[in-house]
């Protein structure tokens, strides 16, 4: 038994607790609040999700010991809330429940989602909410309800910004600065906002890559480990693409959700990899070995790092290659070939091997193509945005691919 000490809504807690029990059973069994809703237990479905220091969380694949000092909100917390009050009241009268079982997660989910973003359209609202799943209602009662409550907080929220320096960020979480403080806000800022242009890319500061097509292999299994393979065209030469894939800084703003962290030493490097499906996330620190190829147009890199919240570790590489060869009307071209070796252990090694993972790597590849693509092709250009990527997406594209494998085995199945 291992001794925590957390504070679930607003209440001290001192328990003694299995290592291996997870966050959700500590708050259904040990201290009764059932409004946590246990689904699938693989963090898929959403109906557990909690808030964990202001950012929300999947409590059944938390475990209750990774918690040990934390701030812990059920859906039981919210009681007082006058954002979740709201949600409660939109909820209902847009029929956005049924059978209630997914609810409490759903709750949580759209007021983290509301806090942190306004003005969203349906669409914007589904892709946002991806990772909550109901068995019943369809989600137009859902998706419906968020935006009423964000059209709601419209009006007050420009008040406000009017009346004072604005709140800019970061999304709720322990590192999340209280209203008012640091430093003063763009003047323009809140007007960019309002109109939806700071989100949208002006293209002298993030200019749009081409489509680049990325030719991904089956996966694999080595050692343990699960071995994915790409590879994709750039309409540049070798010498370039070779100069810019050698300076990491510029690679790693090229890789949705990587980032570099002190100075590069020894062909070492520190980083951070952070992940996001839905409401799951996972951030992932650690340390990396660079060895370069010059001669051979050739890069690898390893490491290895964990996830704090999670009590997850990773650990793998990234090997590519260019190769010159021809492109359109026989200018000069790169082949890059990929090969991504991962291994994950913890709560979240059962999304290791998944094809939900898997596919989201494959889009990751590509999302980095087209950033290379257009860092080379605009290298004065700011700082490229970050994908996004959504569960549901993930899930259709998946499903999709399924159609097709199996469109095929027929098909040959026939002509045999």
């Amino acid at each position: 038994m291992t001794a925590v000490e957390l504070t679930v809504n607003g209440r001290a807690i001192r328990a003694e607790v299995e290592p291996r029990t997870h966050l959700a059973d500590f708050l259904r069994e040990h201290l009764l609040l059932t409004g946590t809703h246990i689904g699938c237990e693989h963090g898929i479905c959403g109906a557990c999700t909690v808030e964990i220091d202001g950012e929300i969380a999947r409590s059944c694949i938390t475990y209750a010991v990774s918690c040990d000092g934390a701030r812990v909100r059920t859906i039981e917390g919210f009681d007082e809330d006058e954002l979740m009050a709201g949600l409660r009241r939109a909820f209902s009268a847009e029929h956005a429940l049924q059978c209630g079982y997914c609810t409490p997660g759903m709750l949580i989910a759209a007021r983290d989602l509301v806090r942190r973003k306004g003005g969203l359209d349906r669409a914007q609202i589904r892709t946002e909410l991806s990772g909550n799943l109901c068995r019943c209602t369809g989600y137009v009662g859902i998706v419906r309800a968020v935006e009423s409550v964000m059209a709601e907080r419209a009006q007050p929220a420009a008040a406000t910004r009017a009346a004072g320096p604005a709140w800019l960020g970061p999304a709720p979480g322990p590192k999340a600065v209280c209203r008012g403080s640091g430093p003063a806000p763009d003047p323009g800022a809140a007007h960019r906002r309002e109109t939806g242009q700071a989100r949208r890319a002006s293209p002298a500061r993030q200019p749009k890559g081409r489509r680049i097509k990325v030719e991904v292999g089956l996966p694999a299994d080595a050692d343990g480990a699960t071995l994915l393979t790409q590879s994709f065209v750039l309409e540049h030469p070798s010498e370039e693409v070779w100069r810019l894939m050698t300076d990491l800084r510029a690679v790693a703003s090229c890789m949705p959700g990587l980032s570099i962290e002190g100075p590069f030493e020894d062909g070492r490097v520190s980083g951070r990899m952070e992940i996001g499906l839905g409401p799951i996330r996972a951030s992932f620190s650690g340390e990396g070995r660079v060895s370069s190829f010059p001669g051979e147009y050739r890069q690898v890199i390893t490491g290895s790092g964990g996830d704090r919240r999670s009590g997850s570790s990773a650990s793998g590489s990234l090997a590519y290659r260019l190769r010159p060869e021809a492109g359109p009307g026989g200018a000069a071209a790169t082949r890059v070939d990929v090969e991504t070796s991962y291994a994950l252990t913890g709560p979240l090694a059962q999304f290791g091997r998944s094809n939900l993972v898997r596919d989201l790597i494959a889009r990751i590849g590509e999302t980095f193509a087209q950033n290379l693509d257009a860092r080379l092709s605009h290298p004065g250009a700011a700082s490229l945005a970050p994908a996004r990527f959504g569960l549901l997406t993930l899930i259709w594209r998946t499903l999709l691919s399924q159609a097709r494998s199996v469109a095929t085995r027929i098909s040959r199945a026939k002509r045999n």
